[in-house]
This record gives structure tokens, C-alpha cells and sequence, in this order.
């Protein structure tokens, strides 16, 4: 039986389980790497994982040299378990006396496939932080296929035929170029 902050997560429907916390991470992470800002999401994983090493829920494994390193220097990453899920995170100093140093990444190993929105992912991580989600910002719609909006600003009829900006200026600005 899962329980997480002292009460049983199957009857919770406010609380994911841990398994359900491990894949919304999963997910979180797997978006970061491709993302154009990736740091709210990074900061999302950083703090859920370390909430879950707080409550004990989560364990720390070793240390891993890390595939990227920092300036071309060698640093290391904590490998840390949460269910079935294995992820990277940057290691704490404490870490270096406490926890065993395991070489090199196994690159063979692979996390599960969750099947999991990111939208839904992030949910999840905003619930279990008792985080507010940010305002989704008012963005307008544009249909795929419709009839694209004609722009007075371009100096493009509809039809492709070039009409100049404003005819008043276009002599104007002959004569300033001349």
C-alpha cells in the first residue's frame, strides 16, 4: 500500500501515487531536454524529487560521472530511485561523503514508457508541491486551414500584385533617394 504524508493514496484522490509522482517526473524531464526554456520545468523536477527524498519516499542510489561535462571538466550527478524510475540530479556536497560513486552511466538501462500528458504531468507535480499553476496566457486560436487573414501593412494585394505602401509616401520617398 502506498502512503504518502501519512494517509493511504488510493483513497486520495488529491494525492498521485508514487508511482503516478515518478512518471509525471518522467515526463517533466523528457520534455525539459527539448524544451526552448526548459527551467521552470527543470525547477519542477529538481523540487519534487528532492520533497520525495525529504519524506524518505524517494532514495538515493550513487553518484554517476556525468555524460556532459561542465567546461570540459568531469563532475558527477546523484542517481536517485523513485518506484521503478531512475533520474540525474545535481549532487549536494554532502553527497560526495555519504553516498558511493558508481562510475559511469549504464547506457543500457532505459526508465518505463509512461503514457502520460505533459500538461497532465505538471498537474500532478503542482499538486503534490501544493503549488499554484501559473495563468495560462491568452493565446488566440488560428484555424490550420481557413482563409488567412488579409494584413493592410503588407504591400501584398491578396492576389500576389505588389501595391506600394502608401502612395502618398512612395513619391516622397523617391525623391529623398535620388
Amino acid at each position: 500500500m502506498c502512503v504518502l504524508g501519512g494517509k493511504d493514496l488510493r483513497k486520495s484522490e488529491s494525492h498521485a501515487s508514487i508511482e503516478t509522482i515518478a512518471q509525471a517526473i518522467f515526463v517533466v524531464n523528457r520534455h525539459a531536454k527539448t524544451a526552448p526554456e526548459p527551467r521552470q520545468l527543470y525547477t519542477l523536477k529538481k523540487k519534487a524529487i528532492q520533497q520525495l527524498l525529504d519524506q524518505k519516499l524517494a532514495k538515493k542510489v550513487g553518484l554517476h560521472f556525468s555524460d556532459h561535462p561542465k567546461y570540459s571538466h568531469q563532475h558527477s550527478t546523484l542517481l536517485v530511485q523513485i518506484a521503478d524510475y531512475y533520474f540525474h540530479i545535481p549532487p549536494k556536497k554532502e553527497d560526495f561523503q555519504t553516498v558511493k560513486h558508481l562510475g559511469n552511466v549504464d547506457q543500457s538501462y532505459r526508465n518505463p514508457r509512461p503514457s502520460l500528458s505533459l500538461s497532465k504531468a505538471k498537474r500532478i507535480l503542482y499538486t503534490f508541491l501544493d503549488w499554484e499553476e501559473p495563468a495560462r496566457r491568452d493565446t488566440v486560436k488560428t484555424a490550420k486551414y481557413g482563409p488567412k487573414a488579409y494584413h493592410q501593412t503588407s504591400p501584398f494585394s491578396p492576389w500576389g500584385q505588389f501595391t506600394s505602401w502608401n502612395k502618398s509616401n512612395s513619391k516622397s520617398r523617391r525623391r529623398n533617394n535620388t
